[in-house]
């Protein structure tokens, strides 16, 4: 009889204590730019138009897998006359590319939001909203970033709140009512309370941030990395040094800093600067029936891309994704093939020494 009640019991008590378990995957990568090269590179002058489509070619598949694929647009699209360095304006053209590569979503502030002033910034704004690709950073107006701020993300039942801001617009100001997300804790804080309080199950911080060309973190990102985890934050992901930053996953906190991804498409060629890392995060909500769901970082790894610049007539810039050495049939010519394992040497030999719990991503069978 006891053991008829413990039976009765176990079958009454079980379906309250079970779990619903899901998953979201997540992929970060860094600065997407447009130097006057890459415009001269994808200008088609027979048509008239610029085209991105080799670009993007080879990595698309790593773009389009995860369910959030997430960059930062740094750059304006202000319109013409299409401009690099030091004030980009980059073709539209390169925007449904993007779209089409497999982007989800564009962080938009950084020290070149303001590039073509509060009309690149307006117009930059209203492409992105035309083609229903998701963004943050950057506002038309107070009532824009009240209604849409922080972004709120979801995907497969969980909700994700991305939140974005800069060091500064390289002197530019930010004049009303254009808004500009500059570092501040106590902005911080208040959206990140304010992400909490609109039913977000994690939070991601992308900021624009630390000292250019450099590979280890200042003492400025160190303090508000960890200021923003401590209020709140699960992850904080960083752009703006335009080499690759250490990646660092507190297994036991649940919590991820990558202080800088490097580029990801961009016409600097230098040591160190023609590529970066991706990031890719998957993260699992817990919901039981008895008790608050819990949403946790459950894997992390990286992979590595470079910008290889074809043989053709045009010099293409054509991304390259780092599975496992030179990809000989994709990338020609021995200074190439050089340039490249010179770039993943360096770049697993630095991850490799000052990552923490970050490894390179195992290549598929």
């Amino acid at each position: 009889m006891r053991k008829i009640l413990v039976i009765i019991f176990s079958t009454i008590i079980s379906p309250l204590r079970a779990q619903d378990t899901t998953a979201v995957s997540l992929l970060f990568v860094g600065d997407i730019m447009q130097h006057e090269s890459q415009m001269k590179s994808a200008y088609d002058p027979v048509a008239g138009t610029y085209t991105y489509s080799e670009t993007f070619a080879v990595i698309k598949e790593i773009l389009s897998t995860p369910d959030l694929t997430i960059g930062n647009l740094e750059l304006t699209l202000g319109g013409k006359p299409y401009t690099g360095y030091p004030q980009f304006s980059a073709p539209d053209e390169l925007l449904p590319a993007l779209r089409d590569a497999g982007f989800d979503v564009l962080v938009t502030a950084n020290n070149h939001s303001m590039d073509r002033g509060r009309k690149g910034l307006e117009r930059t704004i209203r492409l992105l909203d035309s083609i229903g690709m998701k963004h943050t950073g950057t506002f038309a107006d107070t009532v824009e970033y009240l209604n849409d701020y922080p972004l709120m993300l979801e995907a497969h039942g969980i909700k994700i709140a991305l939140l974005n801001y800069t060091y500064g617009t390289n002197g530019i100001a930010v004049r009303s009512p254009s808004i500009v997300n500059l570092i501040d804790t106590a902005r911080i804080t208040k959206d990140l309370h304010r992400a909490a309080q609109a039913g977000s199950d994690l939070s991601i911080v992308f900021f624009h941030w630390g000292d250019e060309y450099q590979q280890l973190p200042n003492e400025a990102q160190k303090r508000v990395a960890a200021f923003t985890l401590a209020h709140g934050a699960k992850m904080v992901i960083g752009s703006h040094p335009h080499v690759i930053q250490p990646m660092i996953w507190n297994q036991e906190a649940g919590q991820l800093v990558v202080y800088s991804l490097g580029n990801f498409i961009s016409g600097q060629r230098p040591r160190y600067r023609n590529g970066g890392a991706m990031v890719h995060v998957d993260i699992e909500k817990v919901a039981a029936k008895l008790g608050a769901a819990e949403t946790r970082v459950v894997n992390v790894d990286y992979s590595l891309s470079w910008v290889y610049r074809a043989s053709d007539t045009r010099r293409t810039f054509q991304l390259i994704p780092v599975t496992d050495g030179v990809d000989s049939a994709k990338v020609h010519g021995s200074v190439s093939r050089t340039l490249m394992k010179e770039f993943i040497d360096d770049s697993r030999a630095f991850l490799q020494r000052e990552n923490i719990n970050v490894k390179e991503r195992a290549k598929k069978k």
